[in-house]
């Protein structure tokens, strides 16, 4: 994670309740109707900020409630009637970006004249179009690649801004999007401001957050402290890797999760993975890169729904999956990177909610769990035969 120890946290002040942020009452009856009755560490300290108008650069484990800390305060800020965009946020993914546009739209179902649009791919140029011709679309909730394109065919104005969000800011930074991201902030107001936020941020990325943040208040969560409190993670020892499939069916038998998510590192590796497991009579789905854009929202919406007890992926959507009654995670393959590690377990135990990871490995996989340990400064430990009463998730 390359953390720098030069930079320390300047976001002093808390708000231990919603109604301390002197939001409009509108969205107050919209957070608590979307099911939140405190504010987590994360939106204590980082709703404020932005609304005063602050940049902001925040570190906050996934579950923590990142998304709504910036959600809450770009509705606070934006005025309906002023009729341009004023708020733009961004994320790497699809589905993160529909993820996003949920949370923000559920919010603000109480304010009125509000419009809210979300620009992705999949979804026809032309239809986006016909709504900025409608309405002034006051958010936008997007991914880079398309939101650029907009921009250059002035479809979309964002000459009047106000407030510009990075979501997985150490993903918007990196090469695969950065030339994107500089090209639309260079159609921004000087004045706009700006808000990283992000589950891991590796040097590299806050070097090149000093070169666009201005004065930013600062809320950074030590490496060591980035996993979750409700989270026990345990590592299952293989003796090969034919065997893996065999050991997480009996995990699965012992544990009855109500949801689970299980890791591959292939493609391949997820679609014959799922398909063993509807043959065992457990509901089952997976998304992978390789699905078109209609058979990924199917599944996901099928797993969110609970129709499916068990979801198959990779980690190309580790950051993706915000379905609370996940109370197991597997890695059935230990991620080539890392960094993935704390984006594959935090689907589990989030908002305070209690959860398990649990990790097969063989010995070709032993270095790569020393090493994981050793990057976040915590200890996997070998899961006990009481596993079951120990979690206390029955």
């Amino acid at each position: 994670m390359g953390w720098d120890k030069e930079i320390e946290e300047t976001s002093r002040e808390l708000c231990k309740t919603f109604e301390e942020m002197h939001l409009k009452d509108e969205l107050l009856r919209g957070v608590y109707s979307y099911g939140f009755e405190t504010p987590s560490l994360i939106q204590q300290k980082g709703i404020l900020p932005i609304v005063r108008g602050r940049d902001l650069l925040a570190q906050a484990q996934s579950g923590t409630g990142k998304t709504a800390t910036f959600s809450i305060a770009c509705l606070q800020k934006v005025d309906p009637s002023y009729r341009f965009t004023q708020a733009l946020i961004l994320s790497p993914t699809r589905e993160l970006a529909m993820q996003s546009h949920n949370v923000i739209s559920k919010m603000a179902k109480f304010l009125k004249g509000l419009n809210i649009l979300r620009v992705v791919s999949g979804e026809a140029i032309s239809e986006t179009a016909r709504k900025v011709a409608e309405a002034p679309q006051h958010i936008i909730v997007g991914t880079p690649g398309r939101v650029a394109h907009l921009i250059r065919s002035e479809i979309i104005d964002v000459s009047h801004l106000r407030i510009f969000v990075l979501d997985e800011a150490d993903e918007m930074l990196s090469q695969g999007f950065k030339d994107q991201v500089v090209e639309i902030n260079s159609n921004l107001p000087k004045n706009a401001q700006t808000v990283l936020l992000s589950a891991t941020m590796p040097q590299e990325i806050i070097e090149i957050t000093r070169q666009i943040l201005n004065d930013p208040v600062q809320i950074l969560v030590p490496r060591d402290e980035l996993t979750l409190d409700g989270l026990r993670q345990f590592y299952v020892v293989v003796e090969k890797e034919e065997y893996k499939k065999e050991a997480l069916f009996d995990l699965y038998d012992l544990i009855q999760p109500a949801q689970c998510v299980i890791f591959c590192k292939s493609r391949w590796k997820v679609n014959y993975f799922t398909k063993d497991i509807r043959r065992r009579g457990i509901n089952a789905c997976s998304i992978h890169k390789g699905m078109n854009y209609e058979d990924r929202d199917h599944n996901m919406q099928d797993f969110r729904d609970g129709k499916n007890r068990v979801l198959v992926t990779t980690d190309e959507f580790a950051r993706c999956i915000d379905v609370q009654q996940i109370s197991l995670v597997v890695n059935y393959d230990l991620p080539m990177e890392k960094e993935s590690y704390i984006y594959r377990i935090g689907r589990s135990a989030r908002f305070g909610k209690k959860g398990i990871a649990i990790n097969l490995v063989t010995e070709e996989d032993g270095q790569m769990l020393k090493d994981i340990q050793e990057f976040y400064g915590i200890k996997i430990e070998e899961m006990p035969p009481s596993i079951k009463e120990l979690l206390q998730l029955k």
